[in-house]
This record gives structure tokens, sequence and C-alpha cells, in this order.
């Protein structure tokens, strides 16, 4: 398929490759829709196959920020850069070559962390740039998103949960943990500490034994082939995305799927199954918010009694989505997506309204 025809079909507004002979950075930055403002979006490192699974997944990414950023309240487009690479294998030069394509935006677009890449990293690209979020608290930045996005998670869980059985209350609930990276850790501490019973699974033995140790025999751990298997009250991906699918889907035995995974559905069709199966489903990019709630209040002047609360309204926003579920019948992926885009149009619309620059 052609570069245009995938920008066509996601609406895309921008594509546009990076190379830097010497560090061997291969970039590319997607520009999905500024409507609502300049483009705000992670950048992702991964050892892609092809260019093509390169350039689809930055632009999936990226169309998944504009509904996440106006989903979140947030005033900002959608962006996304993926790097086409292998993790270990960064470097300074890299980012700082980086940081000089970014900058190039002049603002129209804002990158920092995202899977297989960390805020140190962008230490180096904010040698070149002031566009990068993300950053160390040491650096101005709110450190970790992890935080804000486990948190978010959590409390999304337990608006669903009330959604779904009259009671948010997580004591005795049972939760399959799909991932136990920075986010699923920290969610998973959560759930325990709020006293649900958690069966949880990693494809990184490391991530396995750490949980293990912290919380012993608070959490029962399964292979992850297995995780779809267990029978739960709450389904939680926390790992890569597209895990809800044909396969996956007929084996889940829970009445909630909430996790801080992106992109979770592996076609749009995946959530209406989970509709017709009476399981009901968190938007991901809804519930997942907190991290890039985080990272653009960077851009405000960072503080983090202010990203809590933004980060706390997730249940409102969710809870909406439901109502908006109930009364048009149309599966909780489809209701967001329509709660998004009236919001994208609205403001759209005020933003023809001609205001003079130098007023």
């Amino acid at each position: 398929m052609s570069i245009f025809k995938m920008m066509e079909e996601s609406g895309c507004e921008q594509v546009t490759f990076c190379y830097d002979k010497s560090s061997g950075l291969k970039a590319i930055i997607v520009i999905h829709d500024t409507t609502l403002g300049p483009a705000l979006g992670g950048c992702r490192m991964w050892p892609y196959k092809t260019e093509e699974e390169a350039l689809r997944d930055g632009i999936r990414l990226a169309r998944g920020m504009t509904y996440k950023n106006a989903g979140s309240g947030l005033n900002y487009g959608g962006g996304k850069t993926v790097i086409w690479g292998d993790p270990k294998e960064k470097s300074e030069e890299m980012f700082r070559a980086l940081g000089r394509f970014v900058g190039g935006f002049n603002g129209r677009y804002m990158t920092g962390t995202d899977v297989g890449t960390t805020p140190d990293d962008f230490v180096f690209s904010r040698h070149e740039t002031r566009w990068v979020v993300g950053l160390p608290e040491e650096y101005g930045g709110g450190g970790s998103t992890a935080i804000p996005t486990a948190y978010g998670v959590f409390e999304g869980i337990r608006a669903t949960l009330e959604e779904a059985f009259g009671d948010p209350s997580l004591k005795g609930r049972r939760v399959a943990v799909q991932g136990l990276g920075k986010v699923g850790s920290l969610l998973t501490g959560m759930l325990i500490d709020a006293g649900a019973h958690v069966t949880a699974c990693d494809v990184l033995p490391d991530n396995v034994a750490r949980v293990k140790e912290k919380y012993g025999a608070a959490i029962e751990t399964v292979d992850p082939d297995f995780i779809f298997d267990v029978a739960c009250d709450v389904f939680s991906p926390n790992a890569l995305g597209a895990v809800l699918n044909d396969d996956t889907i007929p084996r889940l035995k829970c009445r909630v799927v909430a996790g801080a995974a992106n992109n979770q559905l592996a076609e749009p069709r995946h959530g209406d199954q989970l509709h017709q199966r009476g399981i009901l489903y968190a938007p991901d990019f809804i519930i997942n918010a907190g991290g890039v709630i985080q990272a653009a209040d960077e851009l405000e002047g960072f503080r983090r009694e202010r990203v809590m609360h933004k980060v706390r309204d997730i249940t409102r926003r969710l809870r909406l989505v439901y109502r908006i579920s109930k009364e048009t019948g149309l599966p909780t992926h489809r209701a967001a997506e329509v709660m998004v885009e009236q919001r994208i149009a609205k403001l759209g619309h005020i933003q023809r309204i001609y205001m003079n620059p130098s007023a």
C-alpha cells in the first residue's frame, strides 16, 4: 500500500522520514491531526521487521494520540515518533540527532518517552530542542509517567467495576494482569493493596521474579499464553497492543477489560465482539491517559498536584462514555470515539474565529 493511501485511510496530516548516518538514527515522525493544537506524542524505539511495519505502527499510534489527547481534555493534537532499531543500541548522538529533527517542526510537534525509550534519552534531545517532554525531575520534568498512568488505570478500573457491578470496591475481586513492566507492576501493587486477588504474567522472567519477591503469596503468576484463560472479574492488558483479537476474545472469562496498553483492539470490530459478549471495555485511550496528561503539564510548568487532579478526571470521562454507550447502544470504544470527535469538531469550529495575533 502507498504511503499516501495509508495517510488517507487514517486521516493523517504529515509523515516525515528522518535519517542520520553518523548515529544510525532511522526515525519516522507522524503528525495525525492538529485541530486542537500542536501534536503531542511519545517516541517508540522498536526493532521492526520492515520499514512498512514501522510506518504502519507510527500512523496507528499517532491516530491513537489524537484520540487520547482530545479524550483527556488536552488542547493538543496527535503525533508519534517511531525509531527503527534495537533499544539496546541507543546512544547520545542518536537522541541529539532526533532532537534536531523534532526542533525543525518549531513546536508543531513535541515528543517524549514511550516503549523502548526513557526520560534520560530525552535529556540528550533537550540539548538540541525545547520541544521534548517526559524529562527526569532533576531536569525540570515530571519524572516517570508510569505513576500517573497506573493511578489513572486503577481509578478507571474502580469506575468500570461500579458500572458493571454497581460497586467500585476491589476487595475480593479477581484481576488478571497481563504485563508487569513499569505500569503493570505499579498497578499490581495498587490492586493488591485494595484487596484484589491478582493473577499476573509477563514475557520477561525478571519482571515476574521482581513482583513475586515484593508481593509473595499475594500474587499468583501464570505463563503468558494462559493469561486469557484465567477466570476473573477484570482482565487488565498492560503490555503491547492488539491483544484483543479473534484468537483471544473467545477465551476471556471476565466481565471487564481495563488496562494501560495502547491500541488493545487488533481491529475496531473486536470492540464490537466484546460488546456482543457482554464484556464492558474501558477504551484504552481514555483510561490510560495519565502519562500524556503529565507530559502535557510540563509544557505549562509542571505541578504534580495539577497532574493528579486531571488524572482523577479520567473516571468522569469513562462514566460519560458508558452513558453514551447505554443511550445509543454503541459499544464503548465507538462511544468514546463519538465523544472525542464531537469535541474536536466543536473546538475546531471555534478556532475558525479570527484572532489578531498582535492583539
